[in-house]
C-alpha cells in the first residue's frame, strides 16, 4: 500500500479563513449597495407613479387641479403623441407638455411650429437645455437648478400678484425677450417666464418645477391658485404626456446619446468624484520620489523563498526558466574555482577549457557544454536529472 506524500501548506497557499477575511470587507459593500439599490427603487417606483397625470390621485399626481379646473368650465384632455397635441393647438386652448426633455430636437421643432401661431397658450413643465431653446427661442436653462421652494413672484403679472408665494424654484431661466415676465427669481434668474407670441394673443409659460401642479402640494402657499389662473385661462387644457411609443420620434436622426440623457447634476457629480480620486491617488502615491529601501518587518527563511519561486516555476510548467537559473548559478559559483573571471563565467569559450584541465576524469567537452549550456530539458523528469548533475559537477570541482 502506497501513501501519497502531502506537500505542507505555505505562504504561497492561502487557506479559506485567509481569503474570507481579505474579500468580507469588499463583499458586504456589494451586499449593502444590492441593498440600497432595491430600497430606493422600491421608493422611487411608488413615488413616481402617474407623476403630472390629470387622472392620477397618487401624490405626484394632477388630478386634484384637474377636478378645481372642471369646477370652473375647462375640460382637460389628455393626449400621448405629438400628432394630437399639434392638431389641439388652438386660441381657446391650453396646452401643457409634461415633460418637454422626452422630446427630440425634430419633435420639438414640428411642436413650436405649431403652437407659435395658433393664438394659444403653451405651458412647458420644467424644460432643461436640451429642449427650451427650441420650443421658446430666446430662453437658455441654466445649468444650475435651484434648490428654493418657496419663492415670491416679484413681478408685474397680475397670476403671479395674485397667488402670491408659491413653490417653484428647479430650472432657472433667461431670455433675451424684452416683454417677457420674469417672476419668481431663484438668485436673480427666474424660475417661471411668460413670453408673448410676437403676433396675436397667445403666449408660452415656462415653469421651473411641477410642485404646483402635484396633488400633495396644491393646497400648500399659492399654489392652487397660480396653477389655476396658468391652466384657466382658456376654456379648453390639453395634457400632452410624451410617449416613447409615439411614432414620430422614429426614425429621426437627432437620437440623443446616453450622456444627453443624464441630467447636468449627475454629470457635474461625476467630474468631482474623479477629482477627488485623482487628489486621492496623488495622497496615496508611493513613488512620487526615489525608492527608499525599507527592512522587512519580519526574517523569511531561504528555503521559503527558494520553495516558493519553485512552486511559481512549476505551475507556470517553465522548465526552461528553472534550468537556466540553476545552470546560472552553478557556472557562476564554478568560475572563480577553476580561475576564471565570474565576468566571463557565462562565456563557454572561457569557462569549459578552464573546467576540462581541473577535473581529472571529466575531460569531455561537449558533455560539460550540454550540462552547462545545453538546451532546456523537456519534461520535469529531465529538469530534476540536470538539477542532479549540476550539483554533482559542483561538488567534484570543489574535491580537493
Amino acid at each position: 500500500m502506497t501513501t501519497e506524500a502531502t506537500l505542507p501548506a505555505t505562504s504561497a497557499s492561502p487557506t479559506t479563513r485567509q481569503v474570507w477575511t481579505r474579500a468580507r470587507g469588499v463583499a458586504l459593500a456589494v451586499v449593502l449597495l444590492l441593498a440600497a439599490a432595491v430600497v430606493i427603487a422600491t421608493i422611487r417606483s411608488d413615488t413616481r407613479h402617474g407623476t403630472l397625470d390629470p387622472r392620477s390621485a397618487d401624490p405626484k399626481g394632477s388630478r386634484a387641479v384637474a377636478e378645481l379646473l372642471a369646477d370652473r368650465g375647462v375640460d382637460t384632455r389628455v393626449v400621448t403623441t405629438l400628432d394630437e397635441a399639434r392638431a389641439a393647438a388652438a386660441e381657446n386652448t391650453t396646452l401643457l407638455v409634461a415633460s418637454p426633455d422626452l422630446l427630440t430636437h425634430r419633435q420639438q421643432s414640428r411642436l413650436h411650429s405649431a403652437t407659435a401661431v395658433s393664438g394659444g397658450r403653451t405651458v412647458l413643465i420644467a424644460p432643461g437645455s436640451w429642449s427650451i431653446e427650441r420650443l421658446v427661442p430666446g430662453v437658455t436653462a441654466d445649468p444650475a437648478t435651484s434648490l428654493d421652494s418657496e419663492l415670491s413672484p416679484d413681478c408685474t403679472l397680475p397670476a403671479a400678484q395674485r397667488a402670491g408665494t408659491a413653490d417653484l424654484g428647479g430650472v432657472r431661466y433667461t431670455t433675451t425677450h424684452l416683454n417677457a415676465d420674469e417672476c419668481y427669481p431663484s438668485e436673480r434668474l427666474a424660475t417661471l417666464l411668460r413670453v408673448p407670441e410676437a403676433t396675436g394673443d397667445g403666449d408660452s409659460i415656462v415653469l421651473g418645477a411641477p410642485d404646483i401642479l402635484h396633488n400633495e402640494r396644491l393646497d400648500e402657499q399659492g399654489n392652487a391658485s397660480l396653477a389655476l389662473q396658468l391652466l384657466g385661462s382658456r376654456p379648453h387644457l390639453v395634457w400632452y404626456l410624451p410617449s416613447l411609443s409615439d411614432t414620430s420620434a422614429a426614425n429621426e436622426d437627432d437620437e440623443r446619446s446616453f450622456f444627453d440623457l443624464l441630467p447636468s447634476g449627475w454629470l457635474w457629480g461625476t467630474l468631482q468624484l474623479f477629482i477627488a480620486a485623482a487628489v486621492a491617488a496623488l495622497w496615496r502615491a508611493r513613488r512620487l520620489g526615489p525608492l527608499v529601501p525599507e527592512k522587512l518587518p519580519v526574517a523569511i527563511r531561504a528555503s521559503e523563498t527558494v520553495e516558493g519561486r519553485a512552486r511559481l516555476y512549476r505551475k507556470a510548467n517553465a522548465r526552461d526558466r528553472a534550468a537556466a537559473a540553476l545552470r546560472s548559478t552553478t557556472r557562476t559559483r564554478l568560475a572563480p574555482l577553476v580561475g576564471v573571471p565570474v565576468s566571463q563565467a557565462h562565456a563557454p569559450e572561457a569557462l569549459l577549457p578552464a573546467l576540462s584541465a581541473h577535473l581529472h576524469n571529466h575531460g569531455d567537452g561537449q558533455a560539460l557544454h550540454t550540462l552547462l549550456f545545453g538546451p532546456p530539458p523537456s519534461d520535469d523528469t529531465a529538469l530534476i536529472a540536470l538539477a542532479d548533475q549540476l550539483d554533482a559537477l559542483e561538488r567534484e570541482v570543489r574535491r580537493p
